[in-house]
């Protein structure tokens, strides 16, 4: 997802949350410097949208030494009516799925739990 050059103003088809939600199942103690740069997004916007996630319960935040830990819930159920049914997970799965086929990576099998307990086990 990064390195695609935005050039239209307005709209875009993934929001804010979802773009920082990606940006966090990539990497679990990603720093909120690195998600705005990753997102294009203020640290301020990206911590409001951390706290938004945290609230309505896709993700739980640590704080391990100097930096957080975030764990998603790959569970929980997308707010909006349209996509009833789909979870946290669906959709990870199918951002990561079109990443790696821009990239021309083999597809991954790990989903966000497999990624969490990977993680959850090495520290």
């Amino acid at each position: 997802m990064g390195g695609v050059s935005e050039t239209g103003a307005g709209w875009t088809f993934l929001t804010s949350h979802a773009r920082v939600l990606a940006a966090i199942a990539e990497d679990q103690r990603i720093r909120i410097r690195d998600i705005a740069a990753w997102c294009r997004l203020t640290e301020r916007a990206v911590q409001k949208i951390i706290s938004d996630l945290e609230k309505d319960g896709y993700l739980t935040r640590a704080r391990e030494g100097r930096t957080n830990a975030y764990r998603i819930q790959p569970g929980t159920i997308l707010r909006h009516p349209a996509e009833a049914g789909m979870t946290v997970e669906a959709l990870l799965s199918a951002l990561a799925r079109h990443d790696d086929q821009r990239d021309g990576r083999p597809p991954r099998s790990r989903t966000v739990r497999s990624r969490e307990r990977d993680s959850g086990s090495a520290g």
